[in-house]
């Protein structure tokens, strides 16, 4: 019963660590795609919306040619509620992973205070379970002391 209070924040530390580094690869994605990407012209081919615990997120699937002729297709969550079918946007990919392509336009700023809002969230929640496991570590060290 007590390698439950271990093993069950540690499983949420997993994937608050796996969160965290997804976060970072895709912001990395981005930043790099910006800064020393190459630009193209893609066509929504597709927008909706998806709805989860009263949250609504806008989707678009964008179509574009890369520069050496081949042809890519990507999903993007949070994009402008404005793009629909058909638009054509300007989208932003490094030629060796145009698959991570963005459409979003640059900026770092944003990008950066919400990676960072995200990352500072994750870290408390860590911090949290690591409490809460010391905590629990106390209690039943304490608990074999008084003959429980």
């Amino acid at each position: 019963m007590e390698a439950l209070f271990y093993v069950i924040p540690l499983c949420m530390i997993g994937l608050a660590g796996y969160g965290a580094t997804r976060l970072m690869r895709r912001a990395r994605d981005i930043r790099g795609a910006w800064n020393h990407g190459l630009t193209a012209e893609a066509r929504c081919l597709r927008a909706f919306t998806t709805t989860r615990n009263d949250s609504t997120t806008q989707h678009h699937v964008y179509e574009f040619t890369t520069r050496d002729g081949r042809y890519i297709r990507f999903e993007e969550a949070y994009g402008p509620a404005t793009t629909v079918e058909g638009d054509i946007v300007t989208v932003h990919y490094l030629p060796d992973r145009p698959e991570r392509a963005t459409a979003h336009a640059p900026a770092r700023g944003k990008l950066a205070a919400g990676s960072g809002c995200v990352l500072l969230f994750l870290g408390f929640f860590i911090a949290f379970c690591i409490a809460f496991m010391i905590i629990v570590h106390a209690f039943f060290s304490a608990a074999e002391g008084f003959g429980f």
